[in-house]
């Protein structure tokens, strides 16, 4: 029934090795951070939905493990119907680590007027809405939380985008994420401890951020940027912006599952090789921001979860599979800073870097 919206939280596939132990620790933290700034506004009921049976939570939540195959919008649905909810606020942990009381009070108040609402029409992270069987029924149909929004959207509900801020669109999805946090100081008491603890490197991304505030630099994004990424960084950037956006949505629309993802990138990558192509990057820019996913889909290399964040840290010397290692080590042995992550690197990422780059002592040059 409607009424107050409960929280249900999905946090499972947690890894073995240690690179992904630490993102997977940070989801969590950010989880249960978020669990707790929604109780401030107002929402007591919270369900955590995971595959870890012994998981023991330290705020106010129903834990509701299982075991066996997993499909994300069956057990959605499933859980939602068992527990009788009505307006459900669905999020996959770490996907809102910034997030404050007053972002979940906002979304609640929405909801109580009938209208469904995402954090990204199409990639969603985020998707509150009303528990009715049509939705339950559609959201059931959906493997992937990211193609959520639009699937409700397909079975006729109404939906609304929040605005696109660095609140809406940060996401921990990749060790990127972190180090972007820790530079920024964003997030809750847990999260933060989490991250402190971690000592995680932050000197790459610390090397970009004068160039953002400065109308003679240049930087290159190349991956999944969305168009309000590209308005973002044309509105509030003062260097100048080497734009490749390319394969938005090919997990959500199963492109890469699939091996139709194709890469411009990728392309030059082939025919020149990886060395010419980091030798090429400085004459385009003082910095990289590169979606590896893409590069990884276009040539079809399902390079493991822990390749792709020893790749996103710039461990190269570990990683297994040898393309993925021979391009991250030209990356890390670069002559600008190259930064290599997923999709939430080119969204919330670039945002949070570019506001603390402006907010830092001196970050603004005395000619803006």
């Amino acid at each position: 029934m409607a009424g107050t919206p409960a929280l249900v939280v999905f946090y499972g596939g947690a890894g073995e090795s240690e690179i992904e132990q630490t993102v997977d620790g940070a989801r969590l933290a950010a989880a249960y951070d978020a669990i707790e700034a929604a109780q401030a506004a107002g929402i007591d009921r919270a369900i955590l939905v995971t595959d870890d049976s012994q998981l023991r939570a330290d705020v106010a939540v129903e834990v509701d493990a299982s075991q066996g195959a997993f499909h994300f919008g069956r057990r959605l649905a499933e859980v939602v119907r068992r527990h009788r909810l009505g307006d459900v606020i669905y999020f996959g942990a770490g996907s809102v680590p910034l997030f404050s009381a007053n972002d979940f009070a906002d979304i609640a108040a929405r909801l109580s007027h009938g209208v469904a609402v995402t954090n990204n029409h199409y990639s969603s992270d985020l998707i509150a809405f009303r528990a009715s069987e049509p939705a339950l029924v559609a959201a059931g149909e959906v493997a992937r939380d990211n193609a959520l929004a639009r699937a409700l959207k397909d079975a006729g509900v109404a939906m609304e985008s929040l605005p696109r801020t660095v609140a809406t669109q940060m996401d921990i999805d990749a060790p990127g994420d972190l180090a972007v946090l820790v530079l920024t100081g964003g997030g809750g008491l847990r999260l933060r401890s989490h991250l402190e603890a971690a000592h995680i490197d932050t000197s790459r991304y610390e090397a970009t951020l004068p160039l953002f505030t400065d109308r003679e630099a240049e930087i290159v994004v190349a991956g999944r940027v969305g168009s309000h990424a590209w308005a973002y960084l044309e509105r509030d950037t003062a260097c100048r912006v080497r734009l490749f956006a390319e394969e938005r949505g090919m997990e959500a629309e199963g492109r890469a599952e699939a091996g139709l993802a194709r890469s411009l990138v990728a392309f030059y990558i082939e025919e020149a090789g990886i060395e010419r192509f980091f030798a090429a990057l400085p004459e385009l820019g003082d910095a990289a921001f590169i979606d590896t996913r893409v590069l990884l889909a276009h040539k079809r290399i399902a390079a493991s979860r822990e390749d792709r964040f020893l790749s996103d840290a710039g461990d190269w010397e570990r990683i297994r599979e040898p393309w993925l290692r021979e391009f991250t080590q030209r990356a890390a042995e670069a002559a600008i800073p190259v930064l290599l992550s997923g999709h939430s690197l080119m969204s919330g990422g670039l945002m949070a870097l570019n506001e603390y780059a402006w907010l830092r002592p001196n970050g603004v040059p005395e000619s803006l």
